[in-house]
């Protein structure tokens, strides 16, 4: 819901040259605390770790029109990453938990559907809800829906089987605990795969008041709902024929989707790249989700999942510093930042070729 506003509203601030840090803070957060979040997982629980993630997203929005400077808006952000660190994780093992081997990549589809209908209500309703009120009206709504979450999380039965109590020493990570090594192919596709997310997150906003689009929103809606549809059917489609073909694709139409957008200028001729944007994300997320549980052990299951997230948190946030760098509040650097996005999938693209098979393990042991 915030996304969209908040390069304009940080401009609003003073804070014009710190747009890079709007996502880049928020997932540098996320990363620091998927190590964390996957190891609650597998000791106290999913429930509590998705419960977390949602308390501190209800804190952070409701905190946001109070710290209305630039300090405080980048702590926030910063703060606010959190939320992203733990939900996910937490929601990605309970989905694991819950289905079988055949059908994992169908049924990740299943659930990253549902973050895509959030995904596309949220920048929309928020670009809307922010031409009629005011930002902080957007900050205030964002903080009660997450009430909302955690009211449907207390009707839901844990699925790990056995739960530990909380203390302070698992806070204290082995060195094994941070990254788990079974997952590291998939999460290093991710990575070059979420560069472009980052990309768009940061610099989407702005190009859009370029092309004269007013409500900043619209790009996010367009790719996101282009993304809905195609979830189900890569995921069937990486379960039949493997996550590797299906990944070839996405990050193909990734390459293509980026420089389409590089050479946009016009409203339509962007909105058209999104639908080709949001095809790549809507085959590469739940595949790579999918791909990732097959390669991880039952008990280690939280791990490589926050494996898989820090990967795509760092792939987004690399991506959002690099591109407000490039940027740098000049209109005639969008193409070259666009341009260098491809590029970046083009290397995933690359890699994909020259694997042969998918590396899948049934997570029994």
């Amino acid at each position: 819901m915030i996304i969209p506003e908040l390069p304009a509203y940080l401009t609003s601030l003073g804070g014009e040259d710190y747009k890079g840090f709007i996502i880049a803070l928020f997932t540098l957060s996320a990363g620091f605390s998927r190590p964390f979040s996957g190891k609650l997982a597998d000791t106290i629980g999913r429930i509590p770790v998705m419960i977390i993630g949602a308390s501190v997203c209800f804190v952070a929005g409701m905190l946001y029109p109070l710290l209305s400077f630039v300090g405080g808006f980048l702590f926030l952000r910063f703060a606010h990453g959190f939320s992203t660190g733990f939900t996910p994780t937490g929601a990605s093992a309970y989905v694991a938990d819950s289905i079988p081997y055949q059908r994992r990549g169908e049924a990740m589809g299943l659930f990253s559907l549902f973050g895509s209908m959030g995904m596309a209500a949220g920048p929309a309703i928020g670009g809307w809800l922010a031409t009629l009120f005011s930002i902080e009206t957007v900050f205030y709504v964002s903080a009660f829906t997450a009430i909302f979450s955690i009211l449907i999380l207390l009707k839901l039965k844990e699925t790990l089987p056995t739960k530990e109590q909380i203390s302070w020493k698992m806070l204290r990570l082995k060195k094994d605990e941070i990254i788990e090594k079974r997952v590291l192919i998939p999460s290093g596709v991710l990575f070059l795969c979420c560069f472009s997310f980052g990309v768009v997150l940061t610099i989407i906003p702005d190009f859009s008041t370029y092309l004269g689009i007013r409500n900043k929103g619209l790009f996010f809606g367009v790719f996101t709902l282009s993304s809905l549809g195609i979830r189900l059917l890569a995921g069937k489609t990486s379960d039949r024929y493997g996550r590797i073909p299906v990944m070839r694709t996405a990050s193909a139409t990734l390459v293509f989707a980026m420089a389409l957008i590089a050479f946009s200028e016009t409203k339509s001729a962007l909105l058209g790249s999104g639908i080709l944007f949001g095809c790549a994300v809507g085959m590469y997320s739940p595949t790579t989700a999918a791909w990732v549980v097959d390669l991880s052990l039952d008990q280690f299951r939280g791990r490589a999942l926050a494996t898989m997230y820090i990967a795509l948190e760092a792939g987004i946030g690399i991506g959002a510093l690099v591109s407000g760098f490039l940027f740098a509040n000049n209109p005639e650097n969008f193409r070259l930042v666009f341009l260098t996005s491809a590029s970046i999938a083009g290397l995933a693209f690359l890699f994909l070729i020259f694997m042969k098979k998918d590396r899948q393990i049934p997570a029994q042991v």
